[in-house]
């Protein structure tokens, strides 16, 4: 039987080793976030820039360890649609609060 190439299988898969290093260190942060809240280490600015931290973290974890994410040439196309997407989510987030801000604004000044 003739054997035919896909794209699929250029990519590279993560090992078990991979795998469970991403959990672990994902149950770590994950904790990390819930010890930091429970036990009230912080004040309550310096908690939500910690935690912010911790959950870009988290994210980086997961893309680079669960979907593979990295800076090799087969994976710029992933890289930008995820930028893309990143840049698209933010836009549609300020410009929500951006307008509702507005709104509050001119309702309020009457």
């Amino acid at each position: 039987m003739a054997h035919t190439h896909s794209f699929h299988e250029e990519e590279a898969h993560g090992s078990a080793l991979g795998y469970i290093a991403g959990f672990v260190l994902a149950v770590l942060l994950t904790a990390a976030s819930f010890g930091l809240v429970m036990r009230g280490m912080l004040p309550p600015q310096a908690a939500m820039g910690a935690l912010a931290v911790l959950a870009l973290v988290q994210i980086v974890v997961h893309l680079v360890f669960f979907l593979h994410l990295n800076t090799s040439s087969g994976q710029r196309w992933n890289v930008m649609a995820l930028v893309y997407t990143a840049v698209a989510a933010l836009i549609l987030v300020d410009g929500t609060v951006w307008v509702m801000h507005n709104v509050s604004m001119n309702m309020m000044s009457r």
